[in-house]
C-alpha cells in the first residue's frame, strides 16, 4: 500500500483542550497509519505591530514564539508516541493565514484539525476551519469534537 499522507499539519492551541482533544488522536492515527511526519503547530500574536511597537518592550515577538513553542513541546511530550516521527513549529500572527503558509512551507499532504458544534465561544475556531478548508491546497480533515460537551 502507498502512504498517501507524508505530512501531517495539525495546528493546534496548546493552553485550549478543545482545539486537540479529539483532533490530535486522530492525526496521531493517520500518521502511525501511513508512517508520516507529524508536525504540530500553534500561532501567537504578533506583537511588534507597528502603530503600539513602541510601547512594548523589544524582543517581545520572539519572547512569544519561545512560550509558544514550549507550551507545544510539552503537548506533544505527554500526547504523541515516541514512535511517531513528530515536531513543533510556530506561526505568528493570523491564525488561518499562518495555518496556510505553514501547510505550504512544510509541503502539507493533510491538515488535521479541530472544528466545534458552535457556541458563542466556538465560532472563532469554526471561522478559522472554515477559511482553512477553502482555502488550503492539501486536504484538510476537520474533526467534529465528541458529544462530551452536552
Amino acid at each position: 500500500m502507498t502512504n498517501i499522507y507524508k505530512t501531517i499539519l495539525v495546528p493546534l492551541d496548546p493552553a485550549l483542550e478543545s482545539t486537540w482533544r479529539s483532533a490530535l488522536p486522530a492525526a496521531i492515527d493517520l500518521a502511525s497509519h501511513h508512517q508520516a511526519t507529524l508536525c504540530l503547530m500553534t500561532v501567537v500574536p504578533e506583537a511588534e505591530i507597528p502603530a503600539i511597537a513602541v510601547h512594548l518592550p523589544d524582543g517581545l515577538d520572539e519572547k512569544l514564539r519561545d512560550k509558544g513553542l514550549d507550551a507545544l513541546e510539552t503537548l506533544r511530550a505527554k500526547e504523541v508516541p515516541e514512535s511517531i516521527h513528530s515536531r513543533s513549529l510556530v506561526g505568528q500572527g493570523r491564525i488561518d493565514k499562518q495555518i496556510l503558509r505553514m501547510a505550504v512551507k512544510i509541503n502539507a499532504d493533510l491538515i488535521v484539525m479541530a472544528s466545534h458544534r458552535p457556541k458563542a465561544s466556538d465560532y472563532l475556531i469554526s471561522a478559522i476551519a472554515a477559511y482553512v478548508t477553502r482555502h488550503a491546497q492539501s486536504s484538510v480533515m476537520v474533526v467534529r469534537e465528541g458529544n462530551e460537551d452536552r
